[in-house]
This record gives C-alpha cells, structure tokens and sequence, in this order.
C-alpha cells in the first residue's frame, strides 16, 4: 500500500486558519490517502466522481464554471454548460489525485509520449547551458510535462500560490517540493528567487492563466482577460527561451502526452503573452472539458454589473 507523508500540523496552535481549515484539510489528507492506496484507474475514476459529483457543485465550482462559460460561448444551452461543467471537474480530479502520487506519475511520464515543435529547441538549451522558461496554463494535467522532463534527468524550477486553507497548504507545498526542486512561494521573494535559478542557465515554469487585476488585458477566449506579463518579463531580462506547454490527457482519463510548442520568439512583453494566450486558447477550443473553467478567469458576473451600471440613465 502507498502511502503519504503529509506535512505536520498541530490543530491546537495553528499559525493561522480556524478549525472549519483544520477539519475540511483531514477530510482532503483521508481522500487523498484513501485515492493513492488504490489502483490507478481506480483512483482515477474515484477522484473524477468525487470531485465532479461532490465537491463541483457543493463549494460553487460547477456554477463557477457555467458562468464562464456561458460568458465566452452565451449561445451554448444551460444543460450543455452543465454537461461540460461536470467533464472539467473530473479532469480536475484526476489531475488533483495525479500530482499527488509524484512517484507514479514520474514513472509513467517517463514512457509517455514527448513531443512538439519545442523539444529540440530545449533539448539544445539544455546542452548549451542555456535558461529555459516553460509557460503553460490549468489545462490537462498541467505538470505533466514538467514530470516528463524531469524523470529524463531535467531540473525544473517553478512558482506555486500558496492554497488559502493553511493546513492543506503545508503539504500541498511539500508536494511540490518532491517533484522537483527548486520551487518557490508566489510573490516578490519568490519570484527574484525564481529569476536567479533561470539566469544561472536554470529552467523553471510558469502558469499564467490566473485573474490578477493588475495584468494587461488581452482577449482570452474572445473576452478581456487581465494577464500578467510576468513569464515574458523573466524570460527577457534572463534571455531564457519562452516555451509553452501542455499535458494533455487521453479519452480514457488516464495516459498523458507531453507537447513542446515552438518558443516564443522575444519581443514586446505583452505581444509576447498575447502570443502565448492564443496557444493556450488553440489547445482549449480542441479540447474544452481539460481547460480549469472553474478558476475566476474573467469575474463575468462583475463585468455584466459594470456594463449595466454603464447604460443606466
């Protein structure tokens, strides 16, 4: 049986976080060491339904997810958002559950198919000595590729945000510890962190596809979308290449293929992210149910309060 070394916490004197945080986190540590205990397709499937029939529509994620879709695709029916709502939170709990047994999913990244118009660019940073950084978005399984890599001999360093539940956070970022270091927290210390891992002819990861309200708009999806430039920043102050990829799984909900798109070329930053939007933006209208529709991409409901306001007398 597998098991899980989870970070230790003690729920007498938490840091911070009230007792709610501290029950909902040994709800998720006995699910997630139930799931692994179990075989993979198993697993797999347990988790999908759980989060898709459980935890989607209990914690808003289900409606979260309609509302965006129905944001970028208004001419799709109620029930087919539904429909398409309930697929991308099994995606979310399959990946969940995924990245949780580091272990396992080195093992079987390590045969899975690699490919892309990227990979003998990177293949030939990597000889060269020279920074890499990969950018990508909460698409398939997201770190996937960086799995890949990294069970054929790669070190990858990368950016986490810190889960607000501060119990789940402490062996959520221990996790990401153990699949390859160096891995930093989210925010200025971090990021010169990150910076200087990359300048020393490191390679890291970036995810970009999140709200932040100080971003620049660039259309995502056929909407504004704030998008931080923070990935084409680094990559031109460090002379990285600027690679997206993308972990995308199989029909069956368990194989993954890692895809190496051509680099970006340097550039204006925010040409730079508009360019890497619409890579993200080709791999999710191919496949809708594996992009995270339930994140705050847009905040729709906002926008339709702001536009009413605009056409009052």
């Amino acid at each position: 049986m597998k098991r899980l070394t989870l970070a230790k916490t003690n729920p007498r004197m938490p840091a911070s976080g009230g007792w709610k945080d501290w029950a909902t986190d040994r709800v998720l540590r006995g699910t997630i060491w139930l799931a692994l205990s179990l075989p993979l397709r198993v697993r797999l499937w347990l988790m999908g339904w759980l989060v898709r029939r459980v935890v989607a529509p209990f914690a808003g994620y289900r409606q979260r997810a309609m509302d965006n879709l129905a944001h970028v695709w208004p001419e799709m029916g109620a029930l087919d958002r539904q429909r398409l709502a309930d697929r991308v939170a099994d995606n979310a709990g399959r990946t969940m559950i995924d990245n949780y047994d580091v272990h396992g999913l080195l093992r079987r990244m390590a045969d899975a198919p690699i490919r892309g118009e990227g990979l003998a660019a990177v293949q030939g940073a990597r000889a060269e000595g020279r920074p890499v950084l990969f950018v990508t978005g909460h698409f398939g399984n997201f770190e996937a590729p960086r799995a890949a890599l990294v069970a054929r001999g790669y070190r990858i360093g990368g950016l986490y945000r810190p889960m607000s539940n501060p119990f789940f956070n402490a062996h959520y970022a221990a996790n990401m510890h153990k699949l390859s270091d160096p891995v930093f927290k989210q925010g200025r210390r971090g990021t010169m962190g990150l910076i200087r891992h990359i300048r020393e002819g490191g390679m890291g990861v970036l995810l970009f596809d999140v709200y932040d309200s100080a971003g620049v708009p660039i259309d995502f999806m056929g909407r504004p979308a704030p998008t931080l430039t923070s990935a084409a920043d680094i990559a031109l102050k460090t002379g990285a290449l600027l690679v997206p990829f993308f972990g995308i799984r199989h029909p069956d909900g368990v194989g993954i293929d890692a895809v190496f798109e051509a680099p970006v070329p340097h550039g204006d930053p925010v040409e730079m992210m508009r360019h890497v939007t619409e890579r993200l933006e080709a791999r999710i209208r191919e496949n809708p149910e594996q992009w995270f529709w339930i994140h705050r991409r847009w905040k729709p409901k906002r926008q339709r309060k702001r536009a009413a306001a605009k056409m009052a007398p």
